[in-house]
């Protein structure tokens, strides 16, 4: 039966050979590095978003006056905030929470997040103090025991003071059910229903503790508001809890209102968001931040807020990197665009080199590859010509052995090699001569 004989593979001679060698392995290379680029800009630092949302309270709360003020600062820097109402920091979490709603960030009072898992989230700071203020009918209190078997009003359904009152209250042994009343009001309607004596205690906070109103209320006869001598304790047993006060005089310096110094306990606004959030919107929520909180008022000191003491919620690393050494140069010194882009391509810089090196050694490498193949494929067909050269054949198989060589030593003859490897081409050259030697004995051994 006679053998299929392979034909010699085609190599096209001239300059299009050599300037595929060169080239391809700087293709390959190229590619590769291209792909990781691309992967790097997907995966690691995508675009910073021209659009975000923030969950923030009630048209009339300081959540809401703050967001928007936020929105103003960020929009000097291209960066959209759409500021949504709510009913405070309950539903605020819940929004965060909530893959299918479309919020990004959101103002928390500390304590509303106790028994929920928060892990999806992160904390860019505390922003100000949301203070708890009791004022009582009488004089003398200074434990919120001493409020069992009174009226007391607490909150409205779903609030967060209404969360904070029960939790603070049910560590003084007073909870729902006992001889105590709890009235859901807060704010001027509680405030109200001191004075007229519907209540017996008013828990303010927040929002509802502003500075008008304590004032009107300590002006009134048989009002005061509570000196929290166990603050230290309170933040002890509810680490969302900081220890303040409200110095004499404060509220009215001419009439000293108050008359002494009154330690307060207070839950601080978190600026809570998803993981997910960009680290250069981060660093202009924080910016923002800066510059509405900053000033002193009337239970911080200057420059104390914001500042990363997250009580509730993990502080992210980008936040604890701002807080540390503050905007990066570039973004201290471009617009936020033209900052995004080149603190971008700074990323890419990394797996670049981390690449540019061994891509390196890997050109010379394929171009070896390459040069080597053409000259392992002729071998592959020499291999076969000779083992035709000893077997049984016919005069015309034999000569189309020969028409074999002659085509390869023409195709040889055309091919430009690398002075490298000259040495392997001649030695390929030789290897056509033995074999062409090999063919020609076995046909003169055919016929003698």
């Amino acid at each position: 039966m006679k053998a299929q004989r392979p034909h010699p593979p085609h190599f096209p001679g001239g300059h299009h050979v050599e300037w595929r060698d060169h080239t391809v392995p700087y293709l390959i290379v190229a590619a590769l590095i291209l792909l990781t680029i691309t992967l790097v800009i997907w995966l690691v630092d995508p675009a910073p978003p021209k659009t975000i949302t923030i969950s923030a309270g009630s048209r009339d709360s300081s959540f809401f006056v703050a967001a928007n003020q936020y929105k103003k600062i960020l929009a000097r820097n291209g960066v959209r905030l759409n500021v949504l109402e709510s009913d405070g920091s309950v539903q605020n979490l819940q929004r965060l929470l909530d893959p299918k709603q479309h919020v990004d960030l959101a103002l928390v009072q500390g304590g509303v997040a106790e028994g929920i898992d928060t892990s999806s989230l992160m904390s860019l700071g505390s922003v100000f103090y949301i203070p708890v203020v009791v004022f009582y009918r009488g004089t003398g209190l200074t434990q919120l025991s001493q409020l069992e078997g009174k009226r007391i009003a607490i909150g409205r359904e779903g609030s967060g003071t209404r969360l904070l009152s029960l939790a603070l209250l049910a560590a003084n042994g007073i909870g729902p059910g006992g001889s105590t009343t709890l009235v859901p009001s807060d704010g001027l309607q509680a405030a109200t229903q001191l004075v007229s004596g519907e209540v017996d205690a008013a828990i303010l906070n927040g929002d509802s503790a502003t500075r008008p109103l304590m004032l009107r209320l300590l002006k009134v006869p048989g009002i005061s508001v509570m000196n929290f001598d166990e603050a230290s304790a309170y933040t002890r047993l509810f680490p969302y809890l900081a220890d303040i006060t409200l110095p004499a005089g404060v509220l009215d310096l001419k009439y000293r209102i108050p008359p002494e110094t009154v330690h307060l306990i207070s839950p601080t606004a978190e600026l809570v968001a998803r993981t997910n959030l960009h680290p250069a919107i981060s660093d202009l929520l924080i910016e923002a931040a800066q510059e509405v909180h900053g000033m002193p008022g009337l239970l911080q000191h200057g420059g104390e807020f914001p500042n990363p003491v997250a009580r509730e919620y993990q502080i992210s690393e980008d936040a604890q990197r701002y807080y540390r050494t503050g905007k990066s140069f570039l973004y201290r010194t471009l617009p936020f665009w033209l900052a995004s882009i080149g603190d971008r391509t700074l990323v890419l810089l990394l797996p670049m080199a981390v690449l540019l090196f061994p891509t390196m050694r890997l050109i010379p490498a394929l171009y070896r590859w390459r040069v080597r193949s053409r000259i392992y494929r002729y071998y592959g067909s020499l291999i076969a010509i000779e083992r035709g050269a000893l077997a049984q054949l016919t005069h015309d198989e034999r000569k189309q052995l020969f028409a074999q060589l002659d085509e390869i030593e023409a195709s040889l003859n055309r091919l430009r090699m690398p002075l490298a490897y000259a040495d392997a081409f001649y030695v390929l050259r030789e290897h056509v001569g033995f074999v062409r030697g090999r063919l020609t004995a076995a046909a003169q051994a055919s016929h003698p």
